[in-house]
């Protein structure tokens, strides 16, 4: 997703990019390894202290396991394993913080815990706030980026968590993780 050029009431060439989020909203800050992160609070259900996970075998390294919340099988994902930091250690503070993705029309949606250091506040962050993602420099990939927001002389790193939380990549890589690949998988279904 480019940029793309829109000109304003005064005839000046505004640059939109389609990453960045274009309206003002609230969004849940956190920390992770030191940096803060963001998350648009529409798509946050709700926030849990770190407790005891269920280990899945074979399963990526930023698949830390399950958790039982309310009869339902919640996932959790290690945000700092997920972007090739390491396993996140466990603190007083450590929370998990549970989204809900959006399937199609005729599921329900996902529920996804991701595992933080420890989250800060809710704060408001104007569009004109959020300016688009560095191309290079970040210590995480561009494209699980939304945006870097700036506040109180400090950057906050805006997460796209569309691709941070992408099944599809997710199940690409624990499979590859694993050993595994589809042709194998639809080779076993067909004996």
């Amino acid at each position: 997703m480019g940029a793309i050029a829109t000109e304003s009431k005064g005839g000046a060439l505004v640059k939109n990019d389609a990453r960045i989020p274009q309206e003002s909203g609230q969004y849940l800050t956190f920390v992770l390894g030191g940096e803060v992160y963001a998350l648009g609070i529409l798509k946050i259900k709700e926030i849990i202290q770190y407790g005891d996970l269920t280990e899945v075998p074979m399963m990526p390294n930023f698949i830390r396991g399950v958790i039982n919340l309310r009869g339902r099988v919640v996932p959790v994902v290690d945000l700092a394993a997920r972007f090739g930091r390491g396993i996140t250690s466990v603190s007083r503070r450590t929370s998990v913080v549970i989204i809900e993705m959006e399937q199609n029309e005729e599921s329900e949606g996902q529920s996804i815990g991701i595992m933080v250091d420890a989250v800060n506040e809710v704060v408001d962050i104007a569009a004109s706030e959020i300016e688009p993602p560095p191309s290079f420099g970040a210590k995480i990939r561009p494209d699980f980026i939304s945006g870097m927001a700036k506040q109180t002389g400090r950057f906050i790193i805006v997460l796209n968590l569309d691709q941070v939380l992408s099944m599809e990549e997710m199940i690409a890589l624990g499979q590859s993780m694993s050993g595994t690949s589809n042709s194998v998988t639809e080779s076993e279904n067909a004996s």
